[in-house]
């Protein structure tokens, strides 16, 4: 039977896990039990606009059988935070759950992403408008990283100082033929970015009823084996990559031992940079 004291902790664990809407946690960080190397930590910073906090993370180690997973991912969202959290209880459920995860992770994981929009367009009445990115990280047995991603979130890995930028920025001006293909258009009005249909300011994403005709919820994956070289990986939402580059972040933090404080160190470094959107940053180190 389990003490007072180890209840409580896991209770404090547990708040630590749920960021986002009705919680006042905003950082974590955890280790892997499988390889004393490899930690994690996060920090969340609320932007300044005039919307409550549309950034969730997801950031944790999982036994599946005999293997360990490491699941980290970051949802932005836009005029929603319901999406985003939606996407944070059930994104990694509806991949891990498909049969060929084990054999076939990336397959795995595009059927589990069109799932998950398809399910969020069918609840759209419970579910309200608007939508989220995503950039999802996961970590088989420590020696193999998979990343796919939505939209303009971000996954950054450090290999021997070089840092490496393992997903894809899905800005309109890049897939304007995509989007003028199914019958949409991208404006570039003066001192505005490029959006899709006038409105969004990323091609890809989960959600968006209204514009989903024009829009691509399928993701980009990339496979990137972890090796001797591999030092940290970063995941944040744009909030972080508006103001600095890969190679500054990669650079900002690679001689900071703890995750927590690494990520903590690069959302401090966006706000003194004056960003002004809500930032999110997850570090893993290795």
């Amino acid at each position: 039977m389990a003490s007072g004291r180890e209840i409580l902790h896991k209770m404090k664990e547990k708040v630590q896990e749920k960021v986002g809407l009705g919680s006042t946690a905003e950082s974590g960080k955890g280790k892997s039990k499988a390889s004393k190397n490899i930690k994690h930590g996060y920090n969340l910073v609320e932007g300044k606009s005039l919307h409550p906090m549309e950034d969730y993370v997801v950031a944790e180690f999982k036994h599946v059988g005999d293997s360990e997973l490491g699941l980290f991912a970051i949802f932005d969202g836009h005029l929603s935070q319901v999406i985003p959290d939606y996407l944070k209880s059930h994104l990694f459920d509806n991949i891990l759950n498909e049969p060929d995860f084990w054999i076939e992770p990336e397959n795995a994981i595009r059927k589990g992403y069109r799932i998950t929009d398809q399910d969020i367009l069918e609840k759209a009445v419970d579910l309200g408008q608007g939508g989220s990115t995503a950039v999802t990280a996961i970590l088989i047995n420590g020696q193999k990283l998979v990343i796919a991603n939505v939209g303009d979130s971000r996954a950054v890995i450090c290999k021997n100082g070089e840092a490496k930028q393992l997903s894809v920025d899905h800005e309109p001006t890049t897939e304007k033929e995509s989007i003028e293909n199914r019958g949409g258009f991208v404006s570039n009005f003066p001192g505005d970015v490029a959006r899709v249909d006038g409105q969004l300011a990323v091609a890809r994403a989960f959600g968006d009823k209204s514009l989903k005709e024009h829009l691509s919820s399928e993701p980009d994956v990339t496979v990137e084996i972890i090796d001797d070289d591999t030092e940290l990986l970063i995941l944040a939402s744009d909030g972080l990559w508006k103001v600095m580059t890969n190679q500054e972040a990669v650079h900002a933090i690679r001689n900071v031992k703890d995750a927590w404080s690494a990520a903590k160190l690069l959302t401090d470094e966006a706000v003194k940079r004056n960003s002004t959107d809500d930032i999110s940053c997850i570090v893993v180190t290795f």
